[in-house]
Order: structure tokens, then C-alpha cells, then sequence
């Protein structure tokens, strides 16, 4: 028996086992297993926490997302309002400015024909007055004939104008 090394090595098995149970290693054994599932238990609940949070944050950047893409394209809208009602404004001061300059220059046209036509009534007078003079100077003749041309000249004159 003492020369069979089976024997021996029940022996060591035995004894292996009396001093892993006498040192109490499977009791610490089970405690080190015991505080590394509560570890990973608490790091799972953690992990759990983060990804809630995560989640929430993730939700939460998309609703401002959206909230921005949605004031974004109000912005946009009313720029587009108002770029058209500034082209309307600006249209209707244009058409204005056109009539306005229209109507100046039809007022200029009027003027000067007023103008063109006073000139023409003038130079008929100036014309008739001269013819006149001669007409009557070739019938009346004499100092008394040129007094009473003077006159009528002078009487023409201050009623034309």
C-alpha cells in the first residue's frame, strides 16, 4: 500500500481537499464569487441608468431637433412674406413714380406748348401791329397821321397784353 502510488495519490487528493476545506477557501471562494456578481449586478444597474439617460438626452435632442428644423422653416416662411410684400411695395412705389414722372412730363408738354403758343400770338401781333402801321402809314400822312398811329399802336399793345 505505501509503495502504490494510487494510494499516494488519494492520499494527496484527500489531503489537498482537507486543507483547501481547512484554510476555508471554498467559503472565500463563494464570498469572492458573491461580491463580483453584486459588482457586476451594480455595474449592470449602472450600465442600465446610462442607457435610460441616454435615451431620455437622445429623445430630448430630437424634439429640439425638430423644434429648431420647425422655426427654421418660420423663419424661412416669413422671409418669404415679407420679401413679397416688400417686392409688392416696392412695385407700387415704382408704378407711383412713374405716374408722378408721367405726369410731370405731360405738365412740361402742356407748359410749353402754352409757351409756343403765346410766342406764336405774339409774333402775330408784333406782325399785325407792324402791318397795321405800314397800312395806315401809306393812307395817313402828315404829323397829325403818326400821333393817331402812336395811339393805336400803343392802345393794341396794352390790350394784348
Amino acid at each position: 500500500m505505501f509503495h502504490d502510488p494510487t494510494f499516494w495519490v488519494l492520499v494527496g487528493f484527500v489531503a489537498f481537499f482537507a486543507l483547501i476545506f481547512w484554510l476555508k477557501v471554498p467559503g472565500k471562494l463563494g464570498t469572492q464569487l458573491d461580491e463580483r456578481a453584486a459588482k457586476i449586478r451594480q455595474e449592470l444597474e449602472q450600465a442600465e441608468k446610462l442607457h435610460q439617460e441616454a435615451q431620455h438626452l437622445f429623445a430630448e435632442y430630437q424634439r429640439k431637433q425638430r423644434n429648431a428644423l420647425n422655426e427654421a422653416a418660420e423663419i424661412v416662411a416669413a422671409a418669404e412674406a415679407e420679401a413679397k410684400a416688400l417686392i409688392k411695395q416696392t412695385e407700387a412705389e415704382l408704378a407711383a413714380s412713374l405716374e408722378r414722372r408721367r405726369k410731370q412730363a405731360e405738365d412740361k408738354i402742356a407748359q410749353a406748348e402754352k409757351l409756343a403758343v403765346q410766342e406764336v400770338r405774339d409774333t402775330a401781333v408784333e406782325v399785325a401791329i407792324a402791318a397795321a402801321g405800314q397800312v395806315l402809314t401809306q393812307s395817313l400822312q402828315g404829323p397829325a397821321a403818326a400821333a393817331q398811329i402812336d395811339r393805336a399802336i400803343g392802345d393794341v399793345k396794352a390790350k394784348l397784353h
